[in-house]
């Protein structure tokens, strides 16, 4: 059976009409062209150069063999080609959007799960806030699935025609600098929280219209160190002694050292996960990707009680 690879070193010898030129194109040496010449020429049972002390001279077989070559090679490119496309559109996807908190520590484990690496579906993953989420949801069906959250009776905007489930709760926690608490686990005050300095999200998000209510209702007037939306960098603040700060349990995987959780009743808040899903979403893979993730989320809330 004769072999592409000698037929494809064919193609190139007789347009170069030099084992050497050809190999230098091919990446071979002149003897392992040489070599693949003859292996050809057994195979096919023909003589196809006429070998001289300087140079080569291919013959009529040659050229024709190297013509007949030429559109075998296109054939299979385009026989490779077209099964290439073909296995693509065989795999199938769940396109999801998840908001970064729970994106973070839960997504690593979730694709590396048995569970969900036996599904034959590909995970299409969009890490966006809940206004994001909700946008591609909207937006000319780009996403399958979407996770999503309500802090406290915030507003929800989702676009008409999607499936809601409730997922998880996530409790804030009031975190401090473990410096603040003087050995006095957890007995730090509503009176005294509020003389101190916090870490609190930017005016005009819907978060921080909610702390607003929920620092008014409890009669304090927290003096702002700092505005940051990320938890990561609220925490590090928090830790280096800058002030206190309220953050969801998920913030909390791999917290840096330096820090106290304060049992403060009348700052209590947490935010409701939603698993939320388009009319034509595949609910097979869209029930082994919550299950999958219900694990993964077990995972991480046991990571963090230990």
């Amino acid at each position: 059976m004769l072999n592409l690879t000698h037929l494809r070193t064919l193609v190139a010898v007789v347009q170069l009409k030099s084992f050497t030129a050809a190999g230098n194109r091919l990446g071979y040496t002149a003897s392992a062209v040489s070599q693949q010449m003859q292996a050809l020429e057994r195979d096919a049972g023909l003589i196809l150069f006429l070998r001289r002390a300087q140079s080569i001279q291919p013959t009529e077989a040659a050229h024709t063999m190297a013509r007949y070559a030429e559109q075998i090679l296109r054939d299979v490119e385009s026989m490779l080609a077209a099964g290439a496309s073909a296995s693509r559109l065989a795999v199938k996807e769940l396109r999801i959007g998840i908001f970064p908190s729970l994106a973070t520590v839960a997504l690593p484990l979730l694709v590396k799960s048995p569970s969900w690496q036996s599904m034959s579906y590909e995970l299409r993953i969009s890490v966006a806030e809940p206004s994001g989420v909700a946008r591609e949801l909207l937006a000319g069906g780009l996403l399958d699935v979407g996770v999503t959250y309500q802090v406290a009776d915030s507003p929800l905007t989702l676009p008409q025609g999607v499936n809601r489930t409730f997922f998880a709760e996530d409790k804030f926690r009031v975190v401090v600098p473990i410096g603040w608490l003087n050995d006095r686990n957890e007995r730090l005050g509503i009176t005294e929280l509020g003389l101190k300095p916090w870490i609190l999200h930017h005016k005009g998000s819907s978060d921080a219209s909610i702390t607003d209510e929920l620092f008014m209702r409890a009669g304090i007037h927290p003096r702002i160190a700092a505005h940051s939306d990320d938890f990561n960098t609220t925490l590090r603040l928090v830790a280096a002694g800058y002030g206190a700060a309220l953050v969801p349990d998920l913030a909390l995987v791999d917290a840096p050292e330096g820090l106290g959780l304060v049992n403060v009743p009348e700052l209590a808040l947490s935010r409701n996960i939603f698993i939320v899903s388009t009319e034509n979403c595949p609910s097979e893979a869209m029930d082994a990707f919550i299950q999958s993730l219900r694990d993964a989320y077990e995972v991480v809330m046991d990571s963090i009680s230990s």
